[in-house]
């Protein structure tokens, strides 16, 4: 079998990641179910794996424990498999409240979430690159384990549409409908189509371009790819695949099954209720069991309707939900476990918690039993369905150690960086918290004024909240970054913070980054060479052994790295995270003595992650630069060199030339657009097509807009 995973990168492996890859490989030809690469920060463990996916040979899922370092991950593999489908999947929630019952205060809380579509639109890529290549790697957190609908019905009701195919656009449209597909009569989003004339425009869930399909005859006449913006021709298809708007589908005689075996499970609750004295719960379930019936029955859907996922899927009682695991080919597929150290004790904690409040909710009557169907894999489970498993982590726990067939280590790093240099400063009585403060701005305005980057941990949010804002106050660029922030605003932080306060469009950029346990593992930040950690000696979770070597390597990636310990004791955890750094240190010491190496700071693009992930889908609109310029200029060629009228000289994009600014070619290109689109709601008003004329209209307004605010 030829390999369908191309490695690109002008560095070959180097320290100890050869006999790294060639140990897991052989390791994984053995037949070895799970194996540890104990990876020290620095040491190029992404791209140890990145070698070992690409001999290996087959689809992989990364799981990493937040959605932070997941969306970083991504990035990387991304640019070491350009042509491989490398893609990002993590809840979809910004926010999420689950529904819960607390029995002693009689309080129901329902559920409320707010979901982000432009998340929800990489998880149907995900799923849709699994189910139409091979060479795919699906970089996600821990809710690959909860229920995503089965994948045969996914893609059981995929519509496939080509020229010449016996179809009208009524027919269209209700299928579309079927799939979950809304209709409306503004601009399309991700899920969504419109009727204008004789053409049905719609937008897939997975990408933001625009497909227009026209007819003639009863038939299929033309399939159009258009960019939904500016309106112009991206492609002619011959034929193209529509995938469902949700990944949980049902069939109609399976819904009508599903309504029959819901009602028979109220009866039988409704009789123990009865039996056991519970009226009150009785009359509860029996009028949301009801209502939600009449909602399935009459428009297929209710709030809550994953509480009924068993019955919908036809599943027996107890048994597991489908997951993302689901979608993987069954010849195989490896998985990596990142950060496994945490990332292990998530997956292995989902169940109990969902359990726990599920429980509550049928006792009181909130719920059918089956509710508890609609749940996250059990861990034992999860292990079932995975197959080969690399754990990696610089820290790894007792669990990976027992389970593995064979830990392979990498601390050499091929840079010659080695561990930080790591002080413990005591804070005396006198000075507490206050003096640790003092002492820790006077080392940040050291290490901002030689051009790098500062971390701080604190214990707890507010702390670092508020340290952040002490900071501000003392002149120092500082941001906060915790759990409480939005997922794409997280990435966005960091982005800003690797620019710095002194960088060349540094208006966004800031200094130093203060936070709490989400700066420890994984986050690949070389520009940090200094780390702070406040109340070094406070016994918990933050200050365990894991917890501060993880934390110390943030600035093993820097060649002045120093974590400054601030500490009146030193704790049995601070001991071992010492001594653990400086048997690391005296290794790489000794090899870059061996191989006569000068440890330099690697050096990394800068990139934000969410913009690679807009324009993956085809996004041509940016919240601040407006248009992709390039998208446009190439569009427009032919259109900018026609314009002779202007006494500008023109850019020739063909030639690759180009005498306007970035700025002037914006302009120019929002100009023409809306001259075109203008031209084309007066031909639509003409037509008597109101419709089409109100939606251009709509959409010259925002170009006016954007163009009024870019000059």
């Amino acid at each position: 079998m030829s390999n369908i995973f191309k490695i690109k990168s002008p560095f070959e492996p180097a320290g100890d990641q050869p006999v790294a890859i060639s140990k897991l490989l052989e390791g994984l030809n053995k037949g070895m179910q799970k194996q540890t690469l104990l990876g020290a920060t620095g040491t190029g463990k992404t791209f140890t794996m990145a070698n070992v996916i690409a001999q290996y040979n087959k689809p992989t899922l990364v799981i990493a424990h937040n959605k932070t370092l997941a969306a970083q991950l991504a990035q990387e593999f991304r640019l070491f498999f350009p042509d491989a489908a490398v893609h990002y999947f993590v809840s979809y929630y910004d926010y999420y409240q689950p529904e819960a019952y607390m029995p002693a205060s009689d309080t129901y809380i329902e559920k409320d979430a707010s979901i982000n579509k432009e998340i929800d639109m990489l998880r149907h890529a995900s799923t849709q690159a699994l189910l139409t290549r091979p060479d795919v790697i699906i970089v996600a957190s821990v809710s690959c384990i909860y229920g995503l609908g089965s994948p045969e019905e996914y893609e059981k009701v995929n519509l496939k549409l080509e020229i010449g195919m016996k179809l009208d656009r009524l027919t269209l449209m209700k299928k579309l409908i079927e799939i979950h597909f809304e209709r409306t009569n503004a601009d399309l989003t991700p899920g969504s189509f419109r009727s204008i004339g004789a053409r049905v425009e719609f937008m897939p869930v997975s990408e933001t371009v625009m497909y227009q399909i026209e007819f003639a005859d009863g038939k299929i006449a033309k399939i159009t790819k258009v960019d939904p913006i500016s309106a112009q021709i991206i492609k002619e298809e011959k034929n193209i695949f529509i995938f469902p708007a949700k990944h949980f589908i049902t069939e109609d005689k399976k819904k009508a099954n599903a309504l029959v075996a819901i009602k028979k499970e109220l009866n039988t609750q409704l009789k123990k209720f009865e039996k056991e004295g519970k009226l009150l719960e009785a009359e509860r379930i029996k009028r949301r069991t009801n209502y939600d019936l009449a909602m399935i029955k009459e428009i297929g859907y209710c709030n809550g309707i994953e509480n009924y996922s068993r019955h919908l899927s036809g599943k027996a009682e107890g048994e597991p939900p489908e997951t993302l695991l689901s979608y993987f080919p069954k010849t195989g597929f490896l998985t990596i476990i990142d950060e496994s150290h945490v990332t292990l004790s998530q997956l292995n904690g989902m169940y109990a918690g969902d359990a726990s409040r599920k429980n509550t909710l049928v006792e009181y009557g909130f719920r059918l039993p089956s509710a508890k169907d609609n749940r996250p894999l059990k861990y034992n489970e999860f292990q079932e369905r995975i197959g080969p498993v690399i754990y990696t982590s610089a820290t790894p726990s007792e669990v990976e150690r027992k389970e593995s067939e064979q830990i392979v280590e990498q601390i050499i790093r091929p840079t010659g960086l080695v561990d930080p240099e790591t002080i413990v400063r005591p804070v005396s009585e006198k000075t507490s918290y206050k003096g640790q403060i003092q002492d820790f701005i006077s080392e940040t305005e050291k290490t901002i004024a030689k051009g790098f980057r500062v971390l701080a941990t604190t214990l707890t949010k507010k702390m670092a909240e508020d340290l952040s804002v002490y900071l501000k106050d003392k002149k120092i660029k500082a941001e906060y970054l915790h759990s409480d922030i939005k997922t794409m605003d997280r990435i966005k932080i960091l982005t800003r913070f690797r620019k710095g306060g002194l960088a060349p469009s540094g208006a966004e950029g800031f200094d130093v980054l203060v936070g709490v346990n989400l700066l420890r593992e994984g986050l690949d930040l070389p520009e940090v060479a200094l780390i702070g950690i406040l109340d070094a000696d406070k016994a918990g979770f933050l200050r365990s052994e894991t917890s501060l070597i993880q934390t110390i390597g943030r600035a093993a990636r820097n060649s002045e790295g120093k974590v400054i310990l601030y500490a009146d004791v030193l704790t049995e955890a601070m001991d071992y995270a010492l001594k653990e750094t400086e048997r690391r240190r005296n290794i790489q010491l000794a090899y870059n003595k061996k191989h006569g190496i000068t440890p330099k700071t690697i050096m990394k693009k800068i990139q934000d992650i969410t913009e690679e992930m807009e324009s993956e889908h085809g996004k041509v609109v940016n919240a601040e630069l407006g248009l992709d310029l390039e998208v446009f200029k190439r569009a427009y060629a032919k259109e900018l060199k026609k314009d002779k009228k202007s006494n500008k000289k023109v850019p020739n994009t063909s030639l690759g030339q180009s005498y306007l600014s970035d700025e002037e070619i914006g302009n120019l290109i929002y100009e023409k657009i809306i001259k075109m689109k203008e031209k084309e709601m007066s031909k639509a008003v003409k037509e008597l097509d109101f419709e089409t004329a109100a939606i251009l209209r709509d959409e010259i307004g925002v170009l006016k807009l954007r163009l009024e605010k870019k000059q």
